[in-house]
Order: C-alpha cells, then sequence, then structure tokens
C-alpha cells in the first residue's frame, strides 16, 4: 500500500515507544488498535489519522511502481525484529476475520479445504501490506473483468478441450468391424464392446488423480488442460499404430484417463470468468458440447469407414485434437485467480527483493500445514467416501449412472440396429445419431429455462430464501421422457418400423437426459458448498463406472431378450430410480443431507 513518508515516521516512532514500554505486549494489529496508538503518542495539534489513511489501496499492477512493494517503504526504519512482530500481528489478525467473518453465501466458495476467499483478500489491504490482490474491482488482470469477447473465445476453447473425450470415446463404434476383423475379435463378444467402452473406466480415475492439480496456485488450470490435451493426443496417436487387441486397449485406456480431464476442469474455468448471474448460461452451453461429442463422432466416423481404411478414424481424431491443443496453448489463457495472484507475486519478490510478498492463498495454504501430496491424497479419498456414504450422492447418483449407462447401450447398438436391422450402409448409420443430438440441444435450451424458471418461483414461495431441493421438480417431470424414449426406441427397432420412429425415441430419451444432468448436478453442488467438488466427483465416478458396464452385456440382453422386451426392462428401471426418488428427496432432502453431513463430519 501506499504510505506518506511522515505517517510511516510517526508511526514507525510509537511503535518503538510502545514496544519499549512493554516489551512483552504484542497487541493485534487491528484499525482500532492502531487508532488507540494514534491518540496516545502524537499529542495536542496531531490529527489523528485511522489505518485506512495511512495504508491507501495501492496499485497491485506489477507495471506500477516497484518500490512501493519493498521491504523499506512499507516499514521505513522498522528493526527486523519489530517487522517480524508486525508480520505476526498482522497474520493472525488477517486469520482471525477469515476465520470469525461470516461471508454470504453466494460469495464464499469452498473447494475441498481451500476458501476461495471474496475479492481474492482485497478486502484484507488495509491490515497486510505485503499483500498480494488485484488493483482495484475493475483490474482487467482478474479474468472475472475480462470483455465478453475476450470471455467468449476462451468458453469457445473450454468447449473443443472438453469435446475431444466424448468424441473419442464413441468414434471407433462405427469401425469395430473392420477393427474386430483384423485383430481377429469375435463380433458381438464382450470384449469387442470392450474396446470401445474401457475409455469411459477411464474416466473414473482421471478426475480423481489429475484435476486436482488444476486446484493448487503453482499449477493452474492451463497447465492442466495443455498437459491432458498433449497427452490424449499422443495415446490417441498410439491407438492409431496399434497392431493388436491389447495394444488397443491399452492406448485408449490411458487416452482416457487424460482426455476426462478437461470435462471435469473446464467447469472450473467458467466460473473464473463468470459471476453467478453470468454462469448459468455460460455451464448451459458448455455441457452441451460433452453431450454431442458421443454423436457427433459416430456420425463422421461412419463416413470415413467407408470410403477410407478404419485407422483414418484415429487420424482425423488426432488432427482435431492436435488443432485444438496447438491453438489452446497459443491463445488459451490462465483463468485460476490464486495462480495469477501467486504469478504477479512470484514477480514482485524477485524484483523487490521483499521475500515476505504473498497472497491470500499462499497464507491459508502456510497456516494449513498440510502438504500438495496429503492434500491430493485427501482429495481422492473423499469423493468416494461420500459416494458410499451419502445417502443424496447414492440416490440421485445411481439416476444419472443408469441413464448415462442406457445413453451408451443406446449409441453402441446403432450399428447393429441399423446396419442388420434396416439394412443401411455405415455412412447412413452415422446419420442416425442425428435425432439424439437434437434432442440434446433441445433439452439444454427447454431444461435451462425451465429449471432456472422453478428454482426462482419456489425461492420467491419460500421468503427468498434458495434450498438445494427447489432443483428437483423438473428431474420428477423428465423422470417420463426417459422411459418413453427407451420403450419407444426398443420396439420401433423390434418391430422394423419406419427408421424415424427409433430416431424419436433416441431423441425423447436424450431430451430427458439432459434434465437429470442439469438437476443432479446443481442439486449435488447446492447441497453442500464445502463438498461440491467431492461430490460432483463422486456421482461422475459412479456414472463412468455405468457408461462403461452396460455396453459390456448390450449384445447379450438384446440377444435373449430382443430390443423391445430389453429396452422396456432399462425403462423400469429409470421409472423405479426417476421417480420415487426425487419426490422423496423433495420432501425429506433437508433432513436426510443434514443427518448425512454430521455423520460424516462436515
Amino acid at each position: 500500500m501506499n504510505k506518506s513518508k511522515e505517517s510511516l515516521e510517526i508511526y514507525n516512532r510509537e511503535l518503538e515507544s510502545s514496544s519499549s514500554n512493554d516489551s512483552n505486549e504484542v497487541l493485534a494489529f487491528t484499525v482500532s488498535n492502531y487508532e488507540q496508538q494514534q491518540q496516545q503518542g502524537q499529542g495536542q495539534g496531531r490529527v489523528r489519522k485511522s489505518l485506512d489513511s495511512i495504508f491507501r489501496p495501492r496499485s497491485n499492477s506489477v507495471s506500477s511502481n516497484i518500490d512501493q512493494f519493498s521491504v523499506h517503504h512499507i516499514y521505513g526504519a522498522l528493526p527486523d525484529e519489530k517487522i517480524e512482530i508486525k508480520r505476526t500481528q498482522t497474520r493472525a489478525t488477517v486469520l482471525s476475520e477469515i476465520a470469525t467473518n461470516n461471508f454470504p453465501h453466494d460469495d464464499l466458495k469452498i473447494q475441498e479445504e481451500k476458501i476461495i476467499i471474496p475479492d481474492d483478500g482485497k478486502e484484507f489491504t488495509e491490515i497486510d501490506p505485503e499483500l498480494i490482490t488485484w488493483e482495484d474491482e475493475q483490474d482487467p488482470a482478474n479474468p472475472r473483468n475480462w470483455d465478453l469477447r475476450t470471455k467468449v473465445i476462451m468458453l469457445m476453447f473450454v468447449s473443443f478441450y472438453a469435446f475431444v473425450a466424448p468424441m473419442s470415446s464413441s468414434i471407433l463404434s462405427p469401425a469395430m468391424s473392420f477393427i474386430s476383423e483384423e485383430f481377429n475379435i469375435e463380433s458381438g463378444s464382450p470384449l469387442q464392446a470392450m474396446v470401445v467402452s474401457i475409455q469411459i473406466l477411464a474416466w473414473a480415475i482421471g478426475p480423481l488423480i489429475i484435476a486436482p492439480l488444476s486446484e493448487h496456485d503453482n499449477i493452474g488450470r492451463k497447465l492442466v488442460l495443455d498437459g491432458s490435451c498433449l497427452m490424449s493426443l499422443l495415446f490417441n496417436l498410439g491407438c492409431a499404430f496399434s497392431r493388436n487387441t491389447a495394444e488397443m486397449m491399452v492406448f485408449r485406456f490411458l487416452a482416457g484417463i487424460f482426455g476426462c480431464v478437461p470435462m471435469n476442469v473446464c467447469a472450473g474455468v467458467i466460473s473464473d470468468m463468470f459471476d453467478a448471474n453470468g454462469r448459468n448460461v455460460a455451464l448451459a452451453s458448455y455441457s452441451l458440447v460433452p453431450l454431442l461429442g458421443p454423436v457427433i463422432a459416430p456420425l463422421v466416423a461412419g463416413f470415413i469407414v467407408v470410403n477410407l481404411q478404419w485407422r483414418w478414424v484415429f487420424y482425423v481424431l488426432c488432427i482435431f485434437n492436435g488443432t485444438v491443443f496447438i491453438t489452446a496453448l497459443i491463445f488459451f489463457k490462465e483463468t485460476y485467480a490464486p495462480t495469477l495472484l501467486k504469478r504477479k507475486a512470484d514477480k514482485l519478490r524477485k524484483e523487490t527483493g521483499n521475500d515476505n510478498l504473498h497472497t491470500i492463498y499462499e497464507m491459508m495454504e502456510q497456516e494449513a500445514g498440510e502438504s500438495t501430496l496429503q492434500k491430493m491424497i485427501h482429495c481422492m479419498i473423499r469423493p468416494i467416501t461420500l459416494l458410499f456414504m451419502h445417502p443424496m450422492i447414492v440416490g440421485l447418483g445411481s439416476f444419472m449412472a443408469f441413464t448415462y449407462g442406457f445413453m451408451y447401450l443406446m449409441i453402441v447398438t446403432f450399428p447393429e440396429i441399423f446396419g442388420e436391422q434396416y439394412g443401411f450402409k455405415k455412412n447412413i448409420i452415422g446419420l442416425m445419431y442425428l435425432p439424439m443430438g437434437f434432442g440434446f440441444v433441445l433439452g439444454v435450451v427447454f431444461w435451462t429455462f425451465c429449471i432456472g424458471k422453478v428454482y426462482k418461483y419456489l425461492v420467491v414461495r419460500n421468503n427468498g430464501e434458495g434450498k438445494p431441493e427447489f432443483r428437483l421438480p423438473c428431474l420428477i417431470f423428465c423422470s417420463l421422457f426417459i422411459p418413453v424414449g427407451l420403450i419407444w426406441f426398443g420396439w420401433s427397432a423390434q418391430k422394423k418400423l419406419h427408421w424415424i420412429m427409433p430416431g424419436i425415441g433416441s431423441a425423447l430419451f436424450s431430451f430427458g437426459l439432459v434434465c437429470v444432468f442439469q438437476t443432479t448436478q446443481n442439486y449435488l453442488i447446492d447441497m453442500n458448498v464445502r463438498y461440491a467438488a467431492s461430490s460432483v466427483a463422486a456421482a461422475a465416478l459412479f456414472r463412468s463406472l455405468f457408461g462403461f458396464a452396460f455396453p459390456l452385456f448390450a449384445n447379450k440382453m438384446y440377444g435373449k431378450l430382443g430390443y423391445g422386451w430389453a429396452n422396456t426392462m432399462c425403462a423400469f428401471i429409470g421409472i423405479a430410480l426417476g421417480v420415487p426418488f426425487p419426490i422423496f428427496c423433495y420432501l425429506y432432502g433437508e433432513r436426510i443431507r443434514n443427518w448425512a453431513d454430521k455423520r460424516i463430519g462436515n
């Protein structure tokens, strides 16, 4: 902070006087104590100045005057031992404010064990002169203050990052008959389905191991996203040159571990740039991309395998993956505030020689005394704990997991249904994924509006107080679309009705699926802000396991039951999970989650 030289000298003399009178007494460094020192030491004729007038808000831009961050400029001629006493007092005051201050719910975001302070610690610059934060509320370095055009461009890159993994998960489906022939895989066997779905199994592991790194201020979002995109490119390239089934499955698994990371990190990037008012539309726009990935990829692959060798499916995927990596590497910018502020502090420490300059996050990490490895282990264990111990996550997560499994069950059966039942060529089979994509697009538009409208209405009825359960009414209603879509699709295919009929069934299913994802994830975030990331990760783990397992028994199930009865059975499971439990959660969810939070130790 900027301080006048005269005021600093006055304060230093008073601090020395106070210390000499009672060297054993350490006062808390607060505004009231400082003003008390001013009153006692300045005498008549001096104007009492508050701490705010002495430590005026400084410019935090690295391009501003570097000297103002030096030890001499901040503390003047104070001896080193008194500077350390003052720093201890300052630290204790800031940490006490953080511990006792009741921040508004919408402004305080807690991720894992890390507290994200409103304004990134700017409210404490009047107490701590060595705290590095944003220059002011309009600081252009803050991602929240970027212009709309920049945010849209970053959102576009985020969508491309998250598009690679879903695209690679299903792009293999139309080519599996050619791969099976070359690798001697029995047609219709579980091994054939596993080659496709093993990448989804990797999605259950990747977020727990790699994604938490983006929450560390030494790393940030960009490094994790760029590194994951590069590694997925290399392993997808390995798939293109695979010579046998084992190599293909290993490369697919490793590509999935890294490729799925953006789907878990990119939502954090959006929250870095958009506040609560603008975040809903941005998240809705982004969420459409991972859903469209499994639809667009088989469509493209269908035309590729007809006109080129099957390996070109991976070549095209790698071209897209490489293009995303190179362009994002050049143009995508870091958005994580703790990382940006740490880089700013690192530069100022180097240029001023003041090693005690710090961000609010560095202060809190030092206070926690937990190593990076310990934090990582803690982050990885908690989602598993919540998955098996929290009834709300088990109930709603199981419904989301089943619907996700149904989606991949449907996707992997398209080549057989439209190839054998309807006699379509592989390039035409790809076009049959379009109705499902249309359902996703329509669902995002419709459900985003409805969920927001219902939530606001219930908040108003509840005297302006929002509850996570207010997200669930639309889930109860959309639960009808899932079974109707499954039954429509299955019996239309079995009876060989006009090809548009199973297409309509898949569109109805995907339309309802969007609502399941939006309501469930919103509820998991709202029900416990402290463990929001862990709750979502637990549901993602559950979902990925089902997405991997369902295609493995698809051919045998349809072979024994037929498309009609097999899908009817799945529809009954959807009704059993999707109708009663959301109603039960709406009525008794608050009591259940409060009980579970206490039991887990929140």
